[in-house]
């Protein structure tokens, strides 16, 4: 993971055509599971009201919902409020209490979600790429393949990432209202790509296809929030996509990106930081 409704722009831009991947996923999911998910409180909390058939235009659309609507955050984190990987509790939290999450939350959430509609849903364990050119550990982050007539990659919890799924498909350059993504094998696993401004592919993650379920992140859940090592537990942070940028309240910066023009605002107070919570996000802690 990381701490960084508008016109759908199809994936359309592949340079070299080739056989997606075909490896049959094991579901570990039971329909009783569904049930307990309220389907249209969910769909009202992520302000969707369009068809909820499972195939690809209806999963764009709910995937950019989702990301339009729950921020990314870790709030409970900064003020020490444990965040424990029960599916009912972290379904409250999104829908009934109106907050966000981290990668384990809003993926956690989005799966239960699409499951309930119908779609074929698989966690996925994912290594965020630092910088120096390493990866964190296994479980360091929280995916979903979405199987429909070819397999998805989708991901409301990284932060600042594409706005709809990709397929998932190799060495083919794919157009995201976000930008310019890539996966490329290496070796049993996938990488993510992102294409930065001056043209350089930047790795943002790599993950392999090994069915995954929530308790199996248990561990790196509870090292992100405790970890003093863990960026999570070093800096408040709460971001959510909008239709012509993003909005991000990084500590006391209030970060307002629109049509690529980027302001920034120091807030002064702790209430001020409370106000701007609630305005731009409809976070009241």
């Amino acid at each position: 993971m990381e701490a960084h409704a508008g016109a759908s722009v199809r994936l359309s831009c592949a340079r070299t055509l080739v056989t997606p991947v075909t490896h049959k996923a094991v579901y570990n999911f039971s329909w009783i599971e569904a049930l307990m998910v309220d389907v249209p409180a969910y769909l009202s909390r992520i302000g969707y009201a369009g068809s909820i058939t499972p195939g690809a235009e209806d999963l764009r659309a709910l995937h950019r919902a989702h990301l339009f609507s729950v921020p990314f955050e870790n709030l409970d984190i900064a003020q020490g409020r444990p965040i424990v990987l029960d599916e009912d509790a972290l379904l409250r939290k999104v829908i009934n209490h109106r907050r966000g999450g981290f990668c384990y939350e809003l993926n956690g959430c989005f799966a239960a979600l699409l499951r309930s509609l119908g779609f074929q849903v698989t966690l996925l364990s994912a290594r965020v790429s630092r910088r120096d050119g390493g990866e964190g550990p296994e479980f360091d982050h929280l995916a979903l393949r979405v199987d429909l007539d070819q397999p998805w990659l989708a991901d409301v919890g990284f932060g600042e990432s594409f706005l709809e799924p990709l397929r998932l498909q190799v060495d083919i350059e794919q157009c995201d209202p976000a930008g310019q993504f890539r996966l490329r094998r290496m070796g049993d696993r996938f990488q993510l790509e992102r294409q930065e401004p001056e043209g350089l592919w930047r790795p943002q993650y790599s993950f392999s296809l090994q069915p995954r379920r929530l308790e199996d992140f248990a561990g790196m859940c509870h090292y992100h929030q405790t970890s003093p090592e863990s960026h999570f537990t070093q800096n408040s942070i709460c971001s959510c996509a909008t239709a012509d940028g993003r909005i991000t309240l990084s500590g006391m910066k209030l970060i307002i990106t629109r049509n690529g023009q980027r302001e920034e605002t120091t807030l002064q107070t702790e209430q001020q930081r409370q106000d701007a919570l609630n305005e731009h996000f409809g976070i009241r802690t």
